[in-house]
Parts: structure tokens; C-alpha cells; sequence
């Protein structure tokens, strides 16, 4: 009982996962999914020329409000960055 029981929960589950892809994948092809950029370009240049100057990243992520793993990701041109690399 219990075997089919769980069964059931498991394929419940890849039911619900599918339709969450399938929401998303709807929502990403309207524009509404996509997240908003916590930098601007004009920002990453000033936090380059910053850390140029010496400022630790830490800091410089800190004056700016985001994390040291967005302000790596802006600095490297990696994910939503990919087209600020310079």
C-alpha cells in the first residue's frame, strides 16, 4: 500500500514540475521572467576603475548594495553580465 502510495506522490510531483517548466518557459517568452540587472554598465566601469585604485572588492560591493558574487559575475562578464565584458 504504501509502494503505491508513493508511487503516485512521485509521479504527482513530475506532473507539477512540468507544469512549472512549462509556465516558466511561457513566462521567459513574454519577457516577465527575466530579472533585473542589479548593475548598470556605467557602474561596472566605476567599480573597475575603483578596484584599479586599490579598493578591495568586498568593499566596493558593499558601497554598491549587491553581493561580491554579482559584483564577480558584472567584473568577469559572466551570466546576465555577459554582454558588459569588457
Amino acid at each position: 500500500m504504501l509502494t503505491v502510495l508513493a508511487g503516485i506522490a512521485q509521479l504527482e510531483r513530475q506532473t507539477i514540475r512540468e507544469r512549472q517548466a512549462e509556465g516558466i518557459a511561457i513566462a521567459k517568452r513574454n519577457g516577465v521572467y527575466d530579472r533585473v540587472l542589479k548593475l548598470a554598465p556605467e557602474q561596472i566601469q566605476l567599480v573597475r576603475e575603483r578596484i584599479a585604485q586599490g579598493v578591495h572588492k568586498a568593499k566596493a560591493a558593499r558601497d554598491l548594495g549587491v553581493s561580491r558574487q554579482t559584483l564577480y559575475a558584472a567584473l568577469n562578464g559572466s551570466g546576465k553580465y555577459v554582454d558588459f565584458s569588457l
